[in-house]
């Protein structure tokens, strides 16, 4: 019993930190937060609605905006200032979905 030598193992604390340290550079370079942080967008809307609480317009992201204490009319053309996802200002969306059409039979 004294001859035989016994391999020291890795401390599990130090295993797990890297194994939690993968893991988050991982999800960040796969989420990319940055792409869920809203964006402060102003544009012009069509006007497509007229409520109690304002004009409702549509946006070029497709959005609907309420306007509020708006005195246009349907078809008419106003200025919106609205938070958008900041994916859906960067084409994020349309590169998910080819990707996903890339890997569909």
């Amino acid at each position: 019993m004294l001859g035989q030598k016994q391999e020291k193992k890795p401390p599990r604390l130090a295993m797990w930190g890297m194994i939690a340290a993968g893991t988050a550079v991982v999800l960040i370079f796969l989420l990319t937060p940055w792409n869920f942080i809203p964006t402060q967008v102003t544009e012009n809307v069509t006007v497509i609605a007229v409520t109690e609480h304002g004009c409702v317009g549509e946006s070029v992201y497709g959005v609907n905006v309420v306007v509020p204490e708006c005195s246009a009319q349907v078809g008419d053309i106003v200025s919106a200032t609205f938070y958008l996802p900041s994916m859906e200002m960067n084409g994020y969306y349309d590169r998910l979905q080819d990707r996903v059409e890339m890997v569909q039979p």
